[in-house]
Parts: structure tokens; sequence; C-alpha cells
């Protein structure tokens, strides 16, 4: 045993330094080497590129990093020799912005290992264009780097690859750019996608394709087309040369559908479709893809009082329609539901004619008349000017209820416009034409206020006919407001002083309705004395009488 360690030359050794050693073994995952004096190490197998090239008895040269392990073998590296024997060669040959091939060896926080002789280091952010996720798919990968900093003391280089393609991809871009021509139809690779559209990587250069220049059809968002990393095919549109600025298109790629589309779908044709969105005037149909229509609101039932299209309506329901007109130039397409039933207005004159008798429920009013149910979606109007003979209607409540059953005649009929004029104060007589039957100058009538006003007061007297009592002819003494004297639903006694035909109106006096004959007789008597010497012939009624000698007093 002495005589063997008096040969061997291991007890020389020291730590960090090259000693050559003899392969013994080659394993799986390791190599055996003998550094003298039967001392021999292990070196892990990914310390060698190709184990493939090793061969048993081959002299390699290692590093001693250590004299012994636990086990009592020394701890040698293949790969540190080599960096520490290949770092002054790198050195002289290698500086900072040049070009060189390295293979990826492990990954580390905040990058990757790469050995370009000598371990050097890549950041993450450079990489890539496009930092990466997942650096695992870059280790054993080789690759040209390009050297950014190399610091001679602590004897580490950092290497850069996003550089390095940067480089090559503006020599690209300027290149593709000589070689693009608008027309042209390109490969390439959705690189980005944002809400206004997405940015396609030409192999070079980024191109934008806008979200209008996607597809023919509508699209809400360009995520609902396209994905990223996917490959498409796309137009060259527009090249702005000097801003390097390349506009693409997707549609362009396809037919326009728009080209022929009154040969599609001429007008008056039917059509079937699907609802792919409701606004709040109407439904979009999508007849083909590409192609979308218009129902408005108005175009989808003759009768039902539709407010908004998804009271009928709800996307992705599959519906028939009518084309009703096409605007080419304008990519539109007017759609109709209801064309697909007869008009129930086109037979209105014949189930309502002029003079018919009708009934109906009050659906709605306005401030100038009712609206009265026919049937479902066929409605009348009676304008307040047609619900009375005898009085003056300022709003239809004065007279009706929504929901009450009306009996009505029609008046006129325009299917046109689908409008149909009815009249309530038709279904009697006009009591005017014949009102001398009813009242007459100087009678004493009753009836009760219906109305009372700054002027004066309304009496309903007979037969509906309103009368109208002056704030004069209420009392003797002088009245300064009526509502202190008068009050509706209040009866009274009053005497007819003038009857007005042409305003349809009559005259009351309620002083004068227990005037006795003599008192008339002295009012006409004061009257007529009054108008000899005012030359007045035309004031020959009662009321006048009473006017003149209000004014007097």
């Amino acid at each position: 045993m002495q005589e063997l360690l008096a040969q061997s030359t291991f007890d020389k050794l020291k730590t960090g330094t090259i000693v050559p050693g003899v392969i013994t073994e080659i394993r799986a995952n390791e190599v055996v080497v003998d550094i003298g004096g039967k001392a021999e190490g292990v070196i892990p197998a990914n310390e060698f590129s190709d184990l493939g090239e090793l061969q048993i008895g081959s002299t390699i040269e290692v590093i001693l990093e250590k004299l012994e392990d636990k086990e009592g073998n020394p701890v040698l590296s293949y790969e540190q020799a080599q960096q520490k024997k290949n770092w002054e060669n790198i050195l002289s040959k290698c500086q900072e912005g040049a070009i060189v091939p390295g293979r990826v060896k492990t990954k580390v926080k905040g990058g990757l290992i790469v050995s370009i002789g000598v371990d050097s280091f890549l950041p993450a952010s450079h990489i890539d264009i496009q930092p990466p996720k997942n650096l695992d798919q870059y280790v054993g990968q080789t690759y040209d780097f390009k050297v950014l900093k190399i610091n001679h003391e602590r004897k580490n280089i950092v290497l850069s690859r996003r550089e390095l393609i940067e480089e090559q991809r503006v020599t690209k871009r300027r290149d593709l750019l000589e070689k693009l021509q608008p027309g042209q139809v390109r490969k390439g690779v959705v690189k980005n996608i944002t809400d206004f559209g997405a940015f396609i990587d030409l192999d070079g250069m980024d191109g934008l394709l806008h979200i209008t220049d996607m597809s023919w059809g509508r699209i809400g968002h360009p995520s609902e087309l396209l994905k990223q990393g996917e490959e498409i095919e796309v137009m060259i549109i527009d090249i702005n040369r000097e801003k390097e600025r390349v506009s693409l298109g997707l549609k362009q790629t396809k037919n326009n559908p728009w080209d022929n589309i009154d040969h599609k779908f001429p007008v008056g044709s039917k059509i079937h479709g699907k609802v792919v969105n409701l606004v709040p005037y109407g439904a979009f149909i999508e007849l083909e893809p590409g192609v979308e229509g218009l129902v408005h609101i108005t175009e989808m039932s003759w009768t039902k009082r539709i407010t908004k299209p998804s009271e009928l309506l709800k996307v992705g329901q599959e519906l028939d329609a009518v084309v009703l007109g096409i605007q080419k130039d304008e990519q539109k397409i007017s759609l109709g539901l209801r064309q697909l039933e007869p008009n129930p207005w086109d037979m209105v004159r014949h189930n309502y004619p002029v003079g018919a008798r009708v009934r109906g429920k009050v659906r709605n009013m306005t401030t100038y008349g009712a609206f009265i149910e026919l049937e479902e979606g066929i409605d009348g109007m009676v304008h307040v000017s047609d619900m009375s003979w005898t009085r003056k209607i300022n709003h239809p409540s004065e007279m009706l209820k929504k929901g009450d059953e009306v009996d009505a005649i029609v008046l006129d009929v325009d299917a046109g416009q689908q409008r149909i004029s009815l009249g309530m104060k038709q279904l009697a007589t006009d009591p005017w034409t014949d009102i001398d039957s009813f009242f007459r100058i100087g009678d004493v009538v009753q009836g009760t206020i219906s109305k009372v006003t700054t002027f004066g007061a309304f009496v309903e007297l007979k037969d509906g006919i309103d009368g109208l009592v002056h704030i004069s002819q209420i009392q003797e003494d002088r009245v300064d407001k009526v509502k202190d004297v008068l009050k509706p639903g209040q009866q009274v006694s009053a005497r007819v002083i003038k009857i007005d035909r042409e305003a349809r109106r009559i005259g009351l006096s309620i002083k004068a309705a227990n005037y006795s004959a003599e008192q008339l007789a002295q009012e006409t008597a004061t009257y007529e004395q009054f108008s000899k010497s005012s030359g007045a012939t035309d004031l020959t009624n009662l009321g006048d009488i009473f006017d003149e000698a209000a004014k007097k007093e």
C-alpha cells in the first residue's frame, strides 16, 4: 500500500486545478474518470454535449472541485475545466456586439444559462420579442446570440437573442416593404388582438387588420373571429412605406356577398333567416354570412301594438320575412314580418262602412279624443267635437273613461293611413236643428250647474243642452266671484234670454227667472228707448236688452 501511495500523484493535487483523467466507465447518467492513484470521480452526463463521442481509456481534462466527498471520492467537473480553459480563448475572440452560437443549459431565476464555451446569462426579457411564459421550452436548444456585456472581473457574459431577432426583423421588414403591393394575399400569424382589430405578423413586420375589414357581416369583437397565434390569409389594402405601416383586410379575401344581393333576395321575395340582434327600433336578421336585414318595429305586425321587439322576437330565433327594399350601396335590406299575412286594414272599408253603427271599448284617451277598440289592432277615434251636439267638450274624460263600452257611427275610413273616424253625437238627432221646439226666449227653465267659470256658469238643461248664465245675470246685486254664489250640481231656475244658433249656445238669466210681466215689460221698454236713441236695429232679443241694461248699471 505504501508503494502504491508513493507512486500516486493524488496527494500533490490541489482543488481548483485542471488535471488529466482517464475515462474508465461510461454510464447512463454519469462518466467515471480516474485522475491517478486509483482516485476515481464521477462527472454528470449532462456536462458532455454527446456521450457517444466519449471512449473508455481516452484522456480528458477535468477540474478538481474537492479532494474528497462524503464517500472519500474526488469531486470532478469536465464542464468547469472547459470553461476555465475557454475563458481566455473566448475573450480573445468574443467582443461586445459579436454574434456567437450557444446551447441553452438550464433555467435560472430571471432567465437562462447558455453555454457559448463558457456559461453566460440570457435575461428572460432578451429571449424573444415577446417575453415567453414558459422558459423550459428553450432548454437544450441551440441558437445564435448577441453579446451584450462582458464583465472581465466577474468573468460573466450577458447575451441577447431578442436584439438579434429585432435586427433580423428590421432587415426582413425593409425587404418585405419593397415587395408588398396592394391587392396581394399574404399569410400571417395573429400576434395581438385589441378592441378595434388585430395585429398580424407578416414574417418581418406587423400589419393592422381593423375590425371593419374582418368580415362582411356583424362582429362585436375581433376575438369572435380570430385567436392569438392563429395563421390566416389576409389581403394588403394599403401601404405607408415612410411610416412602415400596412393595412390588411380579411373579408377582402372572399367575395362580397352584397355584389349580387338584389338577385339573391329580390324585393317582394320571401326569405328565411335568424335573429342576431335586437335594438329598440327593430331586429336584425341574418340572411347568410355577411348579410343582414332589418325588420323595423313598425313592420312586425298589422294589428299588435309592439313597443319593443323583444315582445315578439328573441335572439337566435329562426323566422321567415319578406324583402321590402334594398339599398345596395349602403348595404341595407329592409324586411317585413307582417307582410307574411293579409293586411286586416284592407277589409276595414268592407267591415266598417261609413254610416255603420259600431260598438267598442275605450282603449285610450288623448286631449283631442278617445280611441275605441273595434277589434284586436283596429281602433277608431272619436274627436271631442263629435262627442256631443250640445256640450262643448274640452277633454274626452268629461264624458268617457278608459274601459267604457260605447256605441258610435263610422264617419270616415282611411285604410292607407290606418284611421277610422267615429262619432258619438251622430247616434242622435242634432237638437239645434229644431231648437225652437225646445226653448223660446222668455221661457223659464230648470237646470243643474255643470261648470263654474270666472265669467259665469254653465247650466245643463233637458236633452243635454247647455245654457250659459253670465255673471251679470246671476242676481240683482253685483257679483264679484261666481263661485261664491253658484256651485256645480246646484239646481237653478233661469229665464231664456238669448238663443245663438251659430255658437250653439243659450243665454240664461237667473235674476230674471222671477220677473213679473210688468218687470219684463219695463226692461223691454227701457231697451227700446235706448235702441231708438242709439239707432241700434240688430239687437232684437231679450238677452241683448239685459246685456245693455247691465252695461248701463
